[in-house]
């Protein structure tokens, strides 16, 4: 099987196939799940809540309102730190305003302990402030709680599309490479990156499908978190530090910019030199998985959105912006276009 065969039925095992056991078989599992205790017990239960960064951002700045809803996990509500700028939502309103010269209100009802399934109940709320764009960022605990691939993507292609009817734009985070947790043991460890990759790549195909933009985070952002552990990952060696949300939102303010229509000029045409190029999903999905900050959207080839071997994206890899001052949120005032 060549590399777009190959491709092709990863992605479509990651979107459509059984469960997680499948994966490493039976003879393995009393052995994953009981270094999965063990890696649960030395990363410890979350204790408190994250800082809110929900409010108003760009003080000053003129021009229409854009209103961002903040969706997941505690990777989207930035458990972990003490104060509101260290927050990724707090990074990622702060360098739009900036980027787009508006002022942003992000509404974040993302919180600890998430799973795909209570994304449901977080659109209930993001939906009341009519939100511009969306950004998500779940999947970690569905890998760690063993919830089937099938479910977990098919959740959140309803997700998708319930807020693209609404008229709001979407970019997803998609699972971060588990097989980079410190924690986590051999054999568990090479399972870890299997499911997760899987999982993003299947959160890839569908989110797409359904009309959002994907924004792979890959080996938790990046070499550098490998490189330099102690510095981008919090006390409990699971969660990012106050340095690793800041590399979070990073990776994600392209695409958040793009979502928006503030695109500089040079990024308009893709660039072969940096990997960019248009593919079918499958494959391009799959490639995502393994690189973090590819962006995959949607795109037409001679008119069409779809080709012999499914539907055509584009694969970006965007530029990232230098980073902005972070501001506290104002709470004060109330929501208006």
């Amino acid at each position: 099987m060549g590399k777009p065969g190959a491709a092709r039925k990863l992605a479509a095992a990651a979107a459509f196939g059984g469960g997680g056991l499948s994966v490493v078989g039976a003879t393995l599992y009393a052995v994953l799940r009981a270094e999965a205790v063990i890696a649960r017990r030395t990363i410890g239960d979350a204790v408190g809540e994250p800082p809110d960064c929900t409010g108003w951002y760009g003080k000053g700045r003129s021009g229409p309102t854009v209103k961002v809803a903040l969706l997941g996990d505690s990777s989207a509500a930035g458990y972990g730190v003490e104060a509101v700028q260290q927050t990724p939502g707090a990074h990622l309103a702060s360098g739009l305003a900036e980027a787009a010269e508006r002022r942003v209100y992000l509404r974040s009802v993302a919180f600890v302990g998430a799973q795909t399934r209570d994304l449901s109940r977080q659109i209930d709320r993001a939906l009341s402030v009519e939100p511009h764009v969306a950004v998500i960022l779940v999947g970690a605990n569905d890998v760690t709680h063993s919830r089937r691939p099938s479910e977990s993507v098919r959740l959140l292609g309803e997700a998708v599309r319930r807020l693209r009817d609404a008229g709001t734009e979407v970019v997803v985070g998609t699972c971060p490479d588990l097989g980079t947790i410190e924690p986590i043991a051999p054999p568990l460890k090479q399972v870890a990156r299997l499911w997760s990759r899987r999982l993003a790549a299947a959160q890839t195909i569908v989110t797409v499908e359904a009309g959002g933009r994907t924004v792979s985070l890959g080996s938790v952002l990046g070499p550098e978190f490998a490189a330099t552990p102690a510095l981008f990952f919090g006390p409990d060696r699971f969660h990012p530090s106050a340095a690793g949300y800041s590399s979070l939102a990073s990776v994600l303010l392209p695409s958040l910019l793009a979502a928006v229509g503030v695109i500089p000029f040079e990024e308009l045409v893709p660039e072969a030199a940096r990997g960019e190029a248009v593919l079918p999903i499958s494959e391009a999905a799959v490639e995502a998985a393994r690189t973090p900050g590819t962006e995959i959207d949607g795109t037409e080839v001679g008119g069409a959105t779809r080709g012999t071997r499914g539907r055509w994206v584009q694969l970006r890899r965007r530029r990232r912006h230098p980073e902005a001052d972070v501001e506290l949120p104002a709470r004060t005032e109330p929501v208006h276009s």
